[in-house]
């Protein structure tokens, strides 16, 4: 009996490990055109890495994140230059709804993401953002999002979000697409 006692909380944790596992990994698959672009990783010590040619942070501390408006990308590629298609931005988001649902008041391991175009970073009512997001100063424009889809950890270094990001930016303008039809 004390099996079935333990057996709950250890597969708790097996089920969190491997909805966290889905979301760094779902780079692996992707299908990345721009030779520029990095090279995913599971690491969010890693995704938190400075860009290639960049300055390390003194004390070995994370660099600083890009200004809130600020919305140039590592590659250099820009959101402009995309054209997003809602429906494969649906397919896309399939990996974020591991953690992350479009539903408005529905919080996961990530708040919702309903009408995230436009909002203020860290304003979900009962989410418990982490100081770096909270205090960000980001609104959430395409623009921005196309940045911070990239490689969160270096748009809001200190997030709580695992994921790597989608080195594809035609995917990240798909996924944008689709998150402008959540309101």
């Amino acid at each position: 009996m004390s099996n079935v006692r333990i057996g709950g909380p250890i597969l708790l944790v097996a089920v969190s490990a491997l909805a966290l596992s889905a979301c760094s990994k779902s780079n692996e698959s992707a299908d990345t055109t721009d030779e520029a672009a990095p090279t995913a990783t599971a690491s969010v010590d890693n995704a938190s890495a400075p860009a290639a040619g960049a300055a390390p942070a003194a004390g070995g501390a994370a660099a600083a994140a890009p200004a809130a408006d600020n919305t140039d990308t590592i590659s250099g590629v820009k959101f402009a230059s995309y054209t997003g298609d809602a429906a494969k931005g649906k397919t896309a988001f399939l990996t974020c709804q591991t953690c992350h649902s479009p539903d408005a008041g529905v919080n996961k391991i990530g708040p919702s993401l309903h009408s995230i175009v436009g909002r203020a970073a860290g304003t979900i009512a009962g989410f418990n953002y982490t100081p770096a997001n909270k205090n960000s100063g980001i609104t959430w424009t395409p623009e921005k999002l196309f940045q911070y889809l990239e490689a969160p950890q270096r748009v809001v270094p200190g997030t709580k979000m695992a994921f790597a990001g989608f080195p594809d930016p035609q995917k990240r303008a798909d996924v944008i697409a689709y998150l402008e039809t959540l309101k």
